[in-house]
């Protein structure tokens, strides 16, 4: 079942970016499929987390769509090579986000493979925000997109139900500018699967 918009309206980033491992990430590209597990998020809190781009009320072309309304996408360019996928929570003006670092790979593999420019699956297809966003074809143009259409959405599998203790959580990756505020435990990873960026 698709998240429904109320979900990313909820007020606490860093329990959505836990809450979001093992639920299921789509999306339509082209007109093909690809669908894999969230398997790694990182959260990023608007109002007093130095690792955020909207840090201090940082209001640029690039962030203002944080300030929207929960359950649209940011997506932007890092090291001028890498596409790196957020979903936007919380109220309007909170500028909240959580990373997709990493998915496990279920439908349309051989077409994030041939994205990829690879010959066979390994962990390295969707494990790290890049390679992700690379396999599920999500670039800029997908700056702004509505987490509840048709592109690209995230869904609830009761079935991948998982239980407190299969998921690991640590400090975040990159982001030693954030002084104090790059230890923040606010990493979460899917403890069984390979598709994790590092444990």
């Amino acid at each position: 079942m698709k998240l429904p918009q109320s979900y990313y309206l909820q007020d606490d980033v860093v329990v959505i970016a836990r809450d979001l491992i093992g639920k299921k990430i789509l999306s339509v590209m082209g007109g093909e499929l690809t669908s894999g597990i969230i398997t790694e998020t990182e959260a990023y809190r608007g109002y007093d987390d130095k690792a955020c781009h909207a840090h201090l009320g940082r209001f640029t072309e690039r962030t203002k769509i944080m300030y929207e309304e929960g359950g649209v996408a940011y997506v932007y360019l890092c090291y001028g090579i890498h596409h790196l996928f957020n979903v936007i929570t919380n109220s309007k003006d909170r500028a909240d986000a959580v990373l997709i670092r990493a998915v496990e790979p279920l439908a349309g593999i051989e077409v994030m493979l041939e994205r990829r420019s690879k010959d066979q699956l390994d962990k390295t297809l969707t494990s790290g925000p890049g390679n992700f966003t690379k396999a599920f074809g999500l670039d800029r143009s997908h700056y702004g997109a509505d987490l509840t259409g048709d592109q690209v959405w995230i869904e609830e599998d009761k079935s991948l139900a998982l239980k407190a203790e299969e998921i690991s959580v640590s400090k975040r990756i990159g982001i030693d500018y954030a002084e104090e505020d790059k230890d923040l435990p606010w990493r979460f990873y899917l403890n069984s699967s390979i598709y994790v960026s590092k444990k």
